[in-house]
């Protein structure tokens, strides 16, 4: 495998991380003001917080496999330069890489989900 290969991925997780960091600072703000406010429920709040700590994991996944790419590419451009070493190594920590961006995918998968079913209980309970 070319050393530069994993980095080549990283442009792509960090598409994601602004993204869902936008999605962070929404529902941070959201929050906030639902705390402000006089009519809402502990419940409605206490789903958002849960929601937050999915996103909040989402974004560590997401930095742990962008820091696997970077240190993948770097371990295979060192070694690629007439160093002997197992190759082998290189290859584990792009999975590694791959691995919890998918666990990221699936977490803001689930927050979607959450997300969807929240707005609905939302409109239910208003009216």
């Amino acid at each position: 495998m070319d050393w530069y290969i994993p980095i080549t991925i990283v442009p792509a997780v960090g598409l994601i991380i602004l993204s869902t960091s936008n999605l962070l600072i929404a529902l941070s703000t959201e929050i906030k003001e639902l705390i402000k406010g006089n009519n809402t429920t502990e419940r409605l709040i206490q789903t958002k917080l849960k929601q937050l700590k999915r996103l909040s994991w989402a974004m560590i996944f997401l930095y742990v496999s962008v820091a696997s790419f970077v240190i993948s590419g770097l371990i295979g451009g060192i070694y690629q330069s007439g160093h002997k070493m197992v190759s082998d190594v290189s290859i584990y920590i792009v999975v590694l890489g791959i691995f919890m961006a998918l666990a990221a995918l699936f977490i803001l998968i689930a927050y979607a989900l959450s997300a969807l079913k929240i707005r609905q209980n939302q409109f239910l309970d208003r009216y």
